[in-house]
């Protein structure tokens, strides 16, 4: 009788399935993966789903998905019960941990430093979350930094905003009526969001000035053609390309340097953040009351506790004919193109984190400790 041999492949690794859920924060619109990430998510070994209409409010339909070869989940309790691998964008709901097992993956922006209890509930799930929110700002990772990205979109949505609410154009108009000045435009914080802020007022005809309390800004704020304005032989020191904490000297210091140019601005935008901290309070009742008839404020920092002390979340707070206006999430207003570039840094920290088919917790290489907040039940990062 013939000889029968069954070879087996014992280093085959199971296929991780991979689970895209669907944000539930009110007014959250954007996708953590689109269809187009799908073919790269597949290479890498991924079974991937998606919870029903997770990408329709950013135009991505569940038809597009499945011409992908993606499958559907009802809901994300059917795709957390299911799932080695979760994405979301924002952090996960009290009900969404509960439902965890241990051992699964998390992917999402986590803030850390200001969730302590939610980090200590993922740690006793034993759940291996990273945070995309904690991505170093080395040049090897720019093309998985979603605070980048989506912040570049804010700070061209922020101006468009200001626009909106001011009453008069950007730009210099010369007419037989006579001539329109330009908007005057000021800017704190001079970021990747001021940054986008600076260059689109500068499109739109406006005369931009911008102010940050990191020296080196200044050449990056006059190579766009905006003024900058700096506070006297002073400089703040940042860290992982973010600025520390201020005392409250050097921001009593940055006011007076700024007052004049506050004073003479039609639209204010606002872009101040520390990491991991509440966002600094630059703009006081006082200044605000002291503002030109008609002036807007646009504070981008709002969901952090905001850059002005009358700031509201979503709200547009007037005050002696100033307007401020609060947008927590500017990236939810562009869905379609911050959910494609959340997409692409979301699938390229995955390559970068996994190979045939497995994660290597590598705990030496930068990226992945700097991202890695909870695994094995502990907690890595503070």
């Amino acid at each position: 009788m013939p000889n029968f041999y069954y070879i087996v492949n014992l280093n085959k690794t199971k296929t991780l399935k991979l689970h895209i859920l669907k944000e539930t924060n009110p007014g959250e619109t954007r996708v953590g993966i689109i269809p187009k990430s799908i073919g790269k998510l597949k290479k890498l070994g991924f079974d991937v789903s998606i919870v029903k209409g997770a990408g329709s409010a950013a135009s991505f339909l569940d038809e597009s998905y499945q011409t992908e070869g993606v499958t559907l989940s009802g809901s994300n309790a059917d795709s957390i019960a299911q799932a080695d691998v979760l994405i979301k964008i924002n952090p996960p709901t009290e009900d969404e941990i509960a439902a965890m097992k241990s051992d699964q993956i998390l992917i999402c922006q986590l803030f850390h430093r200001l969730q302590d209890e939610l980090i200590k509930k993922l740690a006793a799930k034993n759940v291996s979350a990273l945070s995309l929110d904690a991505m170093p700002r080395i040049s090897r990772a720019q093309s998985m930094d979603v605070l980048s990205s989506q912040s570049n979109l804010s700070g061209y949505k922020a101006v468009i905003t200001g626009a909106n609410h001011l009453g008069m154009i950007f730009p210099m108009l010369m007419t037989a009526a006579g001539t329109i000045t330009p908007a005057k435009v000021l800017i704190f914080g001079v970021g990747v969001a001021g940054l986008q802020a600076i260059a689109t007022a500068k499109r739109l005809g406006a005369v931009v000035e911008a102010t940050d309390v990191r020296a080196e800004t200044k050449e990056q704020t006059e190579s766009l053609g905006a003024k900058f304005i700096s506070v006297e032989n002073e400089g703040v020191k940042t860290e992982g390309g973010y600025a520390k904490e201020v005392t409250a000297e050097y921001l009593a210091k940055q006011k007076e340097a700024v007052n004049k140019s506050l004073f003479q601005a039609d639209l204010v935008i606002t872009t101040a953040l520390v990491q991991g901290a509440k966002a600094p309070i630059l703009i006081s009742e006082d200044q605000i009351k002291n503002m030109k008839q008609g002036a807007v404020i646009v504070d981008m920092a709002v969901s952090k506790g905001g850059n002005t002390a009358l700031s509201k979340a979503d709200e547009i707070v007037e005050v002696n004919g100033v307007k401020i206006v609060g947008v927590s999430n500017f990236p939810a207003q562009l869905p379609t193109n911050a959910s494609q570039l959340l997409s692409r840094n979301i699938d390229t920290f995955l390559a970068h984190l996994v190979s045939e088919g497995k994660f290597n917790w590598n705990l030496e290489d930068e990226i992945t400790s700097g991202t890695l907040i909870t695994h094995k039940g502990e907690i890595l990062m503070q």
